[in-house]
């Protein structure tokens, strides 16, 4: 850990530039605040207090998350800080990150948390509140986001009696295996094999299994918590039955390191994969197995399961069930969504403090320096990004109940039918795809905006987006997904064709696209009904707009793979030809579904009491700037078939300045609703007291670097050309 220079040893660096840290967020108060923002925020037009409460579910959550979050902050250990995080190794900080999570377990263990559900800590509704409050990424959370759910769907009843306890008392940390060095998204491809060995052959008794990667390429890689912190593995492997015949792709729970000393056990062998551009705290890693035997019972049997004879056979469970299953991995979807938006929180909160605290370029009087917010080229870099952060919450909440909803109807024997389960499986596709997308593009523009500091490890930005980068692939990459959505919907348009009854999508939400799609394959003219710029301020107009984009570029898909394959091709050429449209076509649902969600998540509240008239303005104000800020993005898909003409898109545009304007007062009071402390927001940029330069400074002071005079890198280098002379010129010399 980097030492802090005192007072007297500072150096260079003036007394002056030393601080005491500020309050550490809105709730907080006190302290000297910066001038600019004391403005800024007496601007606000709603209660942020209230927005505060919404965004955590409720007065008593914001309260609860308040109280974990003074707990770890204040923890007398002092391992929580994050002060010197940019000046460590990635090894020290991966073993730092270990002791966070340790010393979080104790906590959670003196205080309770977790006693409500058995004693399992991750179940309880503080430990998402705690591993928030941490804000640093722990090495073990595979375990909870991963492992301990295929568990939970999975694995039969013994078998949870088996492991569940284990991994609720930490001794089985464990991790999901299941990306190969030369496969990923193809999971039907995967080389590692499992194979069946009876007793009588050399197997334990009752049967065991040989998990063997049997090339190069299907050494497992990229799995997190698997390096070095994992001791158990979901392994999903190729079963191989007694008779030799290949089932495919099952699960199974594989031993890695010996729970007594944490050693490798023999034929395994895992690792760190290696340095990455974020995420270090992380061990991702690789492993290869090289015939390890593992009891037969070892293989995840919920729905299958191989007897002591090496017989395959799947057991008959109710479609529900595994309906059950499947919607609890998409849950892990549904969350990524909702993390977009807390991380682009994050971006935008920074950003925006500092932008009323900048200042830059003179005013009319030629004396005032002019804050940065007030530029519009900023305001349209920054506002509508802080417009998708609270539009991903809104849909991230709404995906998750409905995901929910559907689940506790399949528990008790009610109907869901398999167009639903398909429509949200492309609704979650689509929507992950779309949101981490801008998340990742828009942490990163966030950066940008923030100019040169913004280039500084200190402001907190580099680290959250070299961090964040990770979304865009993990769970389905980015560029894969809008395959899975083209393929549902596509079953859509059919029906519509065929003039089937609809009743099934009732409940969908790829039920927003059946009245474009009725129009447009019937033949029908459909035109942008707004009359005037204020019509397309209309949130109903703005929906009904982003439907027949969707609706028309899912038609355009069907034709084009249509006509590929009446052109000659085979329906692969056809379907690869379509990729790119395809990911147009995803792009365009996941707006209209997001908008969908916003607009409903937002009568709900209204109906609730949550939210007050002023509190709702403000919200369908940054509704209307991220539909009309994608819709002036991406105005060709509008303009291409004549649903909005000329004069129209120039009215997007004119929105789009006007609604800058409107929602620029309230700019910072919306950043401070997200109620980041100074402890996770971890930048000198984005203080809740805008004392942003002495924390440059500061930040600048405690750099190793800068810990002796001279510096390191004098007396065995610099000192050899500027006093011993190594670089001077002494007339011509001998040539080689």
């Amino acid at each position: 850990m980097a030492k802090t220079t005192s007072k007297k040893d500072s150096g260079a660096f003036a007394v002056a530039y030393m601080h005491t840290t500020a309050p550490t967020s809105a709730a907080t108060g006190g302290g000297a605040v910066n001038e600019d923002l004391k403005r800024e925020r007496s601007k606000a037009t709603f209660s942020v207090e209230r927005m505060t409460n919404l965004l955590d579910g409720g007065k008593d959550r914001s309260e609860r998350r308040r109280q974990i979050e003074g707990i770890i902050a204040r923890d007398p250990s002092g391992i929580f800080s994050n002060d010197e995080n940019i000046y460590l190794h990635r090894t020290d900080r991966h073993t730092r990150a270990l002791a966070k999570h340790v010393r979080m377990v104790e906590i959670c263990r003196k205080l309770g948390i977790g006693d409500e559900c058995g004693g399992e800590i991750i179940a309880s509704k503080d430990f998402p509140l705690m591993i928030k409050a941490i804000a640093d990424d722990l090495p073990t959370s595979l375990h909870w986001v991963m492992f301990v759910p295929n568990i939970v769907s999975l694995c039969d009843e013994e078998q949870k009696a088996k492991w569940l306890p284990l991994c609720r008392d930490w001794k089985m940390i464990g991790c999901y295996a299941q990306t190969e060095i030369g496969h990923g998204s193809n999971v039907r491809a995967l080389e590692t094999t499992a194979t069946f060995l009876s007793a009588s052959k050399g197997g334990q008794p009752g049967g065991s299994w040989v998990i063997n990667s049997p090339t190069l390429t299907s050494s497992k890689a990229w799995p997190g918590t698997l390096g070095r912190t994992a001791n158990h593995a979901m392994v999903i492997a190729r079963l191989i039955d007694g008779n030799g015949v290949d089932r495919g792709i099952h699960n199974f729970v594989v031993p890695l390191r010996s729970m007594k000393d944490h050693k490798l056990l023999p034929g395994v062998l895992t690792g760190d994969l290696g340095p990455k551009i974020g995420y270090n705290n992380m061990d991702n890693g690789f492993a290869r197995f090289d015939n390890v035997v593992i009891p037969r019972r070892n293989m995840a049997m919920r729905f299958s399961q191989v007897d002591e004879n090496g017989k395959y056979t799947k057991k008959s469970v109710s479609e529900a069930t595994s309906k059950v299953a499947y919607i609890t991995m998409m849950q892990v979807r549904a969350y990524i969504i909702d993390e977009a938006g807390k991380n682009l929180a994050q971006a935008t909160t920074i950003v925006t403090r500092y932008s009323a605290v900048r200042r830059q370029g003179f005013g009319e009087d030629g004396k005032t320096e002019v804050q940065i917010l007030d530029y519009k080229q900023q305001q349209h870099r920054i506002l509508p990004l802080l417009a998708a952060s609270y539009c991903f919450f809104f849909t991230g909440k709404k995906v998750l109940k409905r995901l929910i909803d559907v689940e506790n109807r399949l528990v008790t024997n009610g109907l869901v039918t398999k167009t639903e389960v398909a429509d949200l499986h492309a609704s979650t596709s689509s929507l992950k795809s779309f949101t981490t997308t801008v998340a990742a593009d828009g942490i990163e523009d966030c950066r940008k905006a923030c100019g040169g500091h913004g280039f500084l490890q200190s402001s907190g930005l580099p680290e959250l987006f070299t961090t964040y980068l990770q979304s865009p692939t993990v769970e389905g990459d980015n560029q894969m997904l809008p395959q899975q959505v083209v393929k549902v919907l596509l079953k859509l348009v059919q029906v519509v064709e065929g003039g089937e009854d609809l009743t099934s999508y009732a409940n969908c939400d790829s039920r927003l696209l059946i009245p474009s799609l009725q129009a447009i394959i019937q033949g029908s003219s459909e035109s942008c009904p707004a009359k005037s710029a204020e019509d397309l301020m209309d949130l109903k107009v703005l929906l009904k707009t982003f439907g027949h984009r969707a609706a028309r570029l899912l038609v355009e898909v069907a034709q084009h793979i249509q006509s590929s394959i009446m052109s000659g091709c085979t329906p692969a050429e056809a379907w690869n030809n379509a990729l790119i449209q395809m990911a147009r076509m995803s792009r365009g649902y996941s707006m209209l579904v997001l908008l969908t969600n916003v607009m409903d998540g937002i009568d709900d509240e209204k109906r609730s009491g949550s939210l007050g008239p002023d509190e709702i303005r403000v919200m369908r104000d940054l509704i209307r700037l991220f539909a009309l800020y994608w819709m002036e993005k991406e105005i060709g898909d509008f303009l291409e078939d004549g649903y909005v003409s000329a004069e129209k898109a120039s009215w997007v545009r004119a929105n789009v300045l006007k609604l800058l304007g409107t929602i620029r007062p309230n700019a910072v009071a919306l950043v401070d609703a997200f109620d980041i402390s100074d402890f996770r927001l971890k930048s000198a940029l984005g203080r809740f007291d805008g004392d942003v330069y002495p924390a440059v400074l500061d930040a600048a002071e405690r750099d190793p670097l800068n810990q002796t005079e001279p510096g390191p890198g004098y007396e065995p280098h610099l000192r050899r050309l500027i006093r011993d002379g190594a670089g001077t010129y002494s007339g011509t010399a001998s040539r080689l």
